[in-house]
């Protein structure tokens, strides 16, 4: 329990995970939102190092623009969730988890995925963060 002005409030703590996505990474858009490809900008709720550059693994919620799509959607600054990464993935029970690719899901302001279904797998650690997301997607690893 943590007191924050005189509430107690529950700290919600993730475990760490390495981080394999950087800003500049491209991802896959792995839904049906009319986005193809999006370049990462930033990482929501990252505070950072001096001239470091902002770092986010699966279940992380990015800034990202579009750079390849449909004519409405690209150039968009969009919020997204990786879903997938290719750097290995060390959960605290040990296991490793491995993609072939990096892929992201659009979202909408709301925090709900924009497209109706998502192609792939999706690592738990995002499905647990956007409770949607689960109930799109085909597999959850």
């Amino acid at each position: 329990m943590v007191k924050r002005g005189g509430k107690e409030a529950v700290e919600v703590r993730r475990p760490h995970l390495s981080r394999g996505i950087t800003t500049g990474t491209l991802l896959v858009c792995a839904d049906n939102s009319g986005a193809k490809i999006i370049n990462m900008i930033a990482v929501e709720g990252y505070r950072g190092r001096i001239r470091r550059l902002p770092e986010a693994t699966v279940g992380n919620i990015i800034t990202a623009s579009v750079k390849v799509g449909s004519p409405e959607m690209r150039r968009q600054v969009v919020k997204a969730i990786v879903v997938r990464q290719r750097m290995p993935v060390k959960r605290p029970d040990g296991t490793r988890l491995v993609f072939e690719d990096n892929a992201a899901v659009v979202l909408t302001p709301d925090g709900d995925p924009k497209g109706t279904d998502v192609h792939g797998p999706v690592a738990k650690e995002a499905a647990e963060r956007v409770v949607k997301l689960a109930g799109l997607a085909s597999m959850v690893v």
